[in-house]
């Protein structure tokens, strides 16, 4: 039994993982087509501010990719945009802590500063919980697609049976 047979396609955890995918793409694909807009230098480690955040040429091009990654995942839609928000957002995370480090330094090839860094954290964590919503936690619901594929020996009537204390 493969998780995905588990997850109804109308499944409404689909449309969290589809719209939480497609906002945070959108988010990226405006600030990439408005860095590419501006005729940003590609490999400038200066940068030039762009909706509030520092971005040269190279930094508008991964927005795009990442953008295009992401809206393809919503597109797609059920595990597989979950798996594409949950890996993104990682990613996203990993970057603010690797461009943390390079701030100030001339290895900055993506030109970040702190609000970068910081908008970096946010946007990952942002993506990686729209990815991680009702299929990661320890009271996820017995009727949960994803709980009951971890729990194959719980039957369905023992599994939503109620107990009532005194």
């Amino acid at each position: 039994m493969k998780l995905q047979d588990e997850l109804p396609v109308d499944h409404r955890l689909n449309q969290v993982y589809r719209i939480g995918a497609g906002l945070c793409g959108a988010v990226l694909l405006v600030f990439g087509c408005l860095g590419l807009a501006d005729g940003l230098s590609f490999f400038s480690t200066d940068g030039e501010d762009v909706a509030g955040l520092s971005s040269n040429g190279l930094l508008s091009v991964v927005s795009l990719v990442v953008a295009a990654v992401l809206i393809t995942g919503a597109v797609i839609g059920g595990n597989t945009a979950s798996t594409v928000n949950i890996v993104v957002g990682t990613l996203f995370v990993v970057s603010g802590f690797v461009n943390l480090a390079l701030l100030e330094r001339s290895a900055n090839l993506l030109a970040f500063r702190m609000p970068n860094v910081i908008f970096s954290f946010v946007m990952g964590l942002l993506i990686a919980t729209f990815g991680m919503y009702g299929r990661v936690s320890a009271g996820l619901p017995r009727n949960n697609p994803y709980w009951r594929h971890r729990h194959p020996t719980a039957t369905a009537t023992t599994s939503t049976a109620t107990v009532v204390r005194s």
